[in-house]
């Protein structure tokens, strides 16, 4: 069922398309000078799918936009600097992927990030509302549940809201899911497929193990330590950075992985499926984590959690009050917004 979710990657990525079947993706990056937007931008210039890359940010983007300039990839790369050149940076886009934002520090939570990132998502998705209305938004800027919610309120704001274009990009679980599930059982990680459900912030992450691909068996106390290193494996690496940031490199992976797969389906490519943090009514709660199915307009069907175990369904039960208390906190702010 998620097969369609193996990572095809350089020079693999680019025999695997066929120029005929090419629709010229045009993405921007909006926190494109950033940790993870530099990376991410690199990544996006790299692949076929994309003709044209604009890059915007507060600081930095011209030269952001000329080194990557000079790689030999079709992908045209244009800087945007400050609020004015924002809607330029915006105008024709079909992808629009937000990383903008302040990365967390050891001893942070990630919605200690709150108060400055819920400001920049607000702001920059209202700008996309109203020059590319019908771009897809991919949401990376933590606390992704709660940042997800502003971004529908904006858009609703503006008249402007598609339910089906929204998306909080989680799939930095799932490849830390496949990750760990492949050295601990000694698979190839590119074979291994694990969705992640539920939100984007520890208890919240929930790693289905039970509906891994290939499928394993791991003693409860593997399953409890695998679980838990999935769900604080942010924390891992930002203790790792000692106040050098966050995880930039593998969440640019991550977020270049979600936008391929998106810009596929919408090329028309079939049976596309990823995790994502969306509107849902697969749980308890206004948005939730669980497998697309992506197609040409975005989600095309929710595929829902499916057949999990105790242990999993413990763990969702435990999520939902944490998740309700972030997707109001994130409605409050728009509410609240001058």
């Amino acid at each position: 069922m998620f097969s369609a979710l193996a990572r095809p990657a350089g020079a693999a990525l680019r025999r695997s398309f066929s120029t005929s079947a090419q629709k010229n993706a045009k993405v921007a990056v909006l926190g494109a000078s950033g940790g993870i937007g530099q990376p991410l931008a690199l990544l996006l210039k790299n692949s076929p799918l994309v003709s044209r890359l604009t890059l915007y940010d507060i600081a930095h983007t011209p030269g952001v936009a000329a080194d990557l300039s000079h790689i030999e990839t079709r992908a045209t790369v244009k800087g945007y600097l400050g609020p004015e050149q924002l809607p330029d940076c915006l105008k024709g886009c079909d992808v629009v992927v937000i990383p903008a934002g302040v990365p967390r520090k050891p001893g942070m939570t990630r919605d200690d990030l709150f108060n400055t990132n819920a400001s920049i998502v607000a702001t920059l998705t209202a700008a996309c509302a109203q020059h590319c209305p019908e771009a897809m938004i991919c949401i990376i800027s933590n606390p992704v549940n709660s940042t997800i919610p502003i971004a529908t309120e904006v858009f609703k704001k503006h008249g402007a809201y598609n339910p089906n274009k929204i998306f909080g990009v989680t799939t930095l679980d799932i490849v830390r899911a496949n990750t760990f599930i492949a050295e601990l059982k000694g698979l190839d990680p590119a074979r291994v497929n694990v969705p992640v459900i539920g939100g984007h912030a520890g208890k919240t992450i929930i790693p289905l193990i039970s509906q891994c691909t290939p499928k394993v068996d791991l003693p409860q106390d593997q399953l409890t330590a695998v679980t838990g290193r999935i769900q604080e494996a942010g924390t891992e690496v930002v203790k790792a950075k000692a106040g050098a940031g966050s995880a930039t490199l593998s969440m640019a992976y991550a977020g270049a992985r979600f936008v391929f797969s998106l810009v596929d389906a919408m090329n028309g490519k079939e049976g596309v499926v990823e995790c994502s943090f969306v509107k849902s009514q697969e749980a308890d709660c206004g948005y939730f984590s669980t497998p697309l199915l992506l197609g040409k307009k975005g989600i095309e069907k929710n595929l829902g959690i499916g057949k999990i175990s105790p242990f999993e369904e413990k763990m969702i039960a435990e999520a939902i009050p944490e998740l309700k208390a972030s997707i109001k906190k994130g409605e409050d702010f728009v509410k609240n917004m001058k």
